[in-house]
């Protein structure tokens, strides 16, 4: 999908999308490819404060250069466009959970970090302390819903192409305050 298309088809799920400077072109596609892309991955961010949130996931950190994602999700239910090709957010993970993603099939458990997943997935971070207090507002939440089953739409998906990072990743626990067996429900509802 081009970054216009990318656009298009969450506007066309009934999102409101905020362009951040020059996100069509923002990326780590110097450090290697970005694609076959197969599934859209969800995270949260671990910040308050959702100009801060944008901010960081833009331009990255020390040791971990931006774009941090695709689209930055704040509790508002806006997405931030902030990158578009290769983006840091999903790092190593396990190459029978990409092949689950890639079949539409009940993922395996993630036991294994062997797999380029910064080339293979969308990353959309969301606006979450991640310590399971920070509330996950009903707009936020229907905002994930909506941009991952756009993405699944545009690509003809279903959820099973939708992970969090704690599926992919050992390690990892986001995101956190919600399941991804009850995002998958509700995206799988929205694609139906």
């Amino acid at each position: 999908m081009s970054a216009s298309s990318f656009v298009k088809a969450l506007k066309a799920e009934g999102l409101t999308v905020v362009e951040v400077g020059d996100w069509r072109d923002h990326n780590r596609n110097h450090k290697g490819p970005w694609g076959p892309v197969h599934g859209v991955m969800i995270h949260h961010t671990v910040t308050r404060g959702s100009a801060r949130t944008v901010d960081i996931c833009r331009k990255g950190y020390a040791g971990l250069p931006g774009p941090l994602c695709h689209g930055v999700i704040t509790k508002d239910g806006r997405v931030h466009l902030v990158g578009y090709g290769r983006a840091n957010h999903a790092g190593l993970g396990d190459d029978d959970v990409l092949r689950a993603v890639i079949a539409e099939r009940g993922l395996p458990a993630d036991n294994e970090a062997n797999t380029d997943g910064n080339r293979h997935f969308y990353g959309f971070e969301c606006e979450n302390m991640g310590d399971g207090e920070d509330p996950w507002p009903a707009a936020q939440l229907e905002a994930i819903e909506r941009a991952a089953a756009a993405v699944c739409r545009h690509h003809g998906w279903n959820e099973r192409s939708v992970i969090g990072h704690l599926e992919w990743q050992p390690g990892k626990v986001d995101p956190r305050g919600f399941t991804m067996a009850s995002m998958r429900n509700r995206i799988g509802d929205r694609l139906r």
